[in-house]
């Protein structure tokens, strides 16, 4: 707020339970107080449960999905035509762990949206309007990341702003002008 004199906006959306409307009425409320998206950062995800497939809760993969997966859609599909109103940002949060045994719905998610930022790559990138990209942040120091490793001290890991900065730079590299976060 120092830097730029903009206020910062909060809109509470459960992933979990939002409907399409609750993502249109999202986008709606954007466009009415603020006119314009430069960008969306998908960076919401839930673990889910860490066992072999054969295991999996189908509740909690089906949650999972969800939340990391439709989601992202649900949010990118309301959006969209304010994204495309100016040249504007659409980074989506990948993972390594995504082809990985026991990762489950989590992996499936990463992997799921790694093809869905590229097939809206390819639909958008004749436009040129919306820049489609994926960040893998890798290791935070996050409660997902202390829930899939509860015995690994998380001192050196990076910490959740550390992690924002590779967005930021992102956003840089691609618009070639400074962004700032605070």
């Amino acid at each position: 707020v120092e830097q730029t004199g903009i206020i910062p906006a909060i809109y509470p959306l459960d992933l979990k339970g939002a409907t399409v409307d609750d993502y249109k009425q999202l986008a709606q409320t954007i466009s009415e107080n603020f006119g314009k998206l430069d960008s969306l950062i998908h960076c919401a995800a839930t673990l889910g449960q860490l066992a072999p497939v054969m295991n999996q809760d189908p509740k909690t993969w089906a949650e999972t999905l969800h939340i990391n997966l439709t989601a992202a859609y649900l949010l990118t599909q309301a959006c969209l035509p304010l994204l495309k109103q100016q040249t504007s940002h659409l980074i989506f949060t990948t993972d390594a762990h995504k082809h990985t045994a026991y990762w489950g719905a989590y992996g499936i998610s990463k992997a799921a949206i790694e093809a869905f930022a590229a097939q809206l790559k390819d639909e958008l990138e004749a436009e040129g309007k919306v820049i489609v990209s994926t960040i893998d942040p890798g290791e935070v120091r996050t409660a997902l990341y202390a829930r899939a490793y509860p015995a690994r001290n998380p001192e050196h890991l990076n910490l959740p702003d550390d992690a924002a900065h590779q967005y930021i730079a992102k956003l840089q590299l691609e618009t070639n002008s400074p962004v700032s976060v605070d």
